[in-house]
């Protein structure tokens, strides 16, 4: 008998869920994908992007000459001797070590600061989401930027993120240049008169 009356639970459930659902409106939006498309985002990624492009050619220039010397060794292969494959050997090893922690140390570095520009203008995003919402008259906004969010499919219809960026952008309105540095300009060098 008990058995009997827990069949019923997931149907009770479904039409209690189904009878809110109709009462409630319901919103998704991917806040990554707003955040970085607004212009303040777009403005503050360009900077970013600016600042590690000189780090980005160095590792490039790191993993080059990795290659030159794995190349060396293949084409050298018989008649290198093995004293000289070793020491090539050993080059490849220390270089790629010294290129892997560099690497890394700029990836944690970008995660970083990216993560200082997600924080600040997530923020700023918050307020907009938020009276963005009580004005359509929105019950809930889910956050679907995360895989690990458990929406398996949401019309386009749900989908805020393009107004969201609109509305973000009228609120906030930033002409490129006018951003707020995310590290201090360097000053310029003195000129003598």
């Amino acid at each position: 008998m008990q058995l009997r009356q827990l069949g019923w639970l997931p149907l009770f459930v479904a039409l209690f869920a189904g009878l809110a659902a109709a009462q409630s409106k319901v919103g998704i939006i991917n806040i990554n994908a707003a955040i970085a498309n607004t212009k303040d985002g777009q403005a503050k990624i360009q900077e970013l992007e600016g600042k590690f492009a000189p780090r980005k050619k160095e590792l490039e220039k790191k993993q080059q000459a990795i290659q030159a010397l794995q190349a060396q060794m293949q084409k050298g292969g018989t008649v290198l001797s093995e004293e000289q494959k070793t020491r090539i050997a050993r080059d490849i090893d220390s270089q790629t070590k010294s290129y892997n922690r560099d690497l890394e140390d700029a990836q944690q570095e970008l995660e970083a600061e990216q993560q200082k520009i997600f924080q600040e203008l997530g923020a700023k995003m918050m307020v907009v989401i938020d009276k963005h919402a009580k004005e359509k008259g929105f019950s809930l906004v889910i956050d679907v930027s995360s895989q690990q969010t458990p929406v398996l499919y949401a019309s386009d219809e749900v989908d805020i993120t393009k107004s969201i960026i609109e509305a973000y952008d009228k609120q906030a309105p930033t002409a490129p240049g006018t951003v707020k540095p995310l590290t201090p300009a360097p000053k310029p060098p003195a000129t003598k008169k």
